[in-house]
């Protein structure tokens, strides 16, 4: 585990301008060889990259410069260089159908379909973005961009690569900012329908549990409480409950609503409570039925929210696409 100090955007590449950026070493950690420690907090995307970074002198332990056979202790203070890939600093335009619910000068809201990542990150780096959407859609120069990366234009909150249904986007820095304080107020109602494994008793719930990044797997998150989590509410109110079978325990229809937006929040929490959504690849487990399906079954269905200029209060709600609403039909039988 560790804290990162400054944020890392954009991805590692070869030969680009660099910039520092600073790590704490924790427990789980000491002993550890220098370049197996930037590959474990995902500094670098592998262990070979991270000692080609050490043996060029661009990594350095408590303000000096080591060699990758250097083993960190707890509480070192580790600075690595990270290099911006400049072609997510200029991003282009692409023709990737939107589906547009609503749009006017301030804000737009869509209908994101499954497989599209919302903005390039480290491992999404490529050009086949929401934001690249949107882009070619109105233009950058008519993007919110308040987040102060070129490659976060017009999000102020993101839905997870395969998961589909309902954002919102913003035009102007303005509106960009009221809707991110709606959303950390919690005036901006998210609501999520989720097929899960098993057969939930409770009709309502409420799932209060901190998230943070695993210490095992830095690509997952989990529940933790672990300093560096962070608060995370979801509840969840029973829709229909599917009887088991002989190749399952049943399956549960639930619709969530988030309270805060932590990075796979809904998967997490369904995983933690022993009800995984279908389908998850990340957080699912691998004996069960996933009825055919290649993505989690999530969709943001509802969407309401304050119009940043207007004041008037605006909701919108969103059918189950075709993939996710067979899968529904195919277990009507056993309702």
């Amino acid at each position: 585990g560790h804290v990162r100090v400054r944020p890392r955007r954009g991805r590692v590449v070869e030969e680009s301008p660099a910039r520092m950026e600073a790590v704490y070493v924790e427990g789980s950690f000491d002993g550890m060889r220098i370049d197996a420690f930037l590959a474990a907090v995902a500094a670098f995307p592998t262990r070979s990259a991270a000692a080609r970074r050490v043996d060029a002198g661009e990594v350095r332990v408590n303000g000096t410069v080591v060699r990758k056979s250097f083993t960190v202790r707890t509480s070192d203070v580790v600075e690595y260089a990270v290099t911006m890939d400049a072609r997510v600093l200029e991003l282009m335009p692409a023709d990737i159908p939107l589906d547009i619910r609503y749009e006017d000068d301030d804000v737009i809201v869509l209908s994101k379909q499954a497989g599209l990542v919302t903005h390039p990150a480290d491992g999404h780096p490529e050009q086949n973005t929401l934001v690249n959407a949107l882009i070619a859609h109105c233009g950058r120069e008519k993007l919110c961009n308040v987040q102060g990366e070129q490659d976060r234009l017009g999000i102020v909150h993101r839905l997870d690569r395969d998961t589909s249904g309902l954002m919102l986007a913003a035009k102007t820095d303005a509106a960009g900012l009221r809707l991110m304080e709606d959303i950390a107020a919690r005036d901006v109602d998210r609501h999520y329908l989720a097929l899960v494994h098993g057969w939930i008793p409770l009709d309502t719930g409420l799932i209060d549990a901190p998230i943070g990044r695993s210490a095992k797997d830095r690509l997952r998150m989990c529940v933790s409480d672990r300093e560096s989590a962070r608060p995370a509410s979801t509840s969840f109110r029973v829709v229909r409950r599917f009887e088991p079978s002989r190749r399952d325990d049943g399956y549960t229809l639930i619709d969530c609503k988030l309270f805060t937006g932590r990075t796979h929040q809904i998967r997490v929490h369904a995983e933690y409570i022993k009800h995984p959504c279908v389908g998850d690849p990340t957080y699912g487990w691998p004996k069960h039925d996933n009825l055919g399906l290649e993505r989690q079954f999530l969709h943001s269905y509802r969407l309401a929210f304050t119009h940043p200029s207007t004041g008037a209060r605006l909701s919108f709600e969103d059918g189950l696409p075709a993939d996710l609403q067979a899968v529904v039909d195919e277990l009507d039988a056993r309702a």
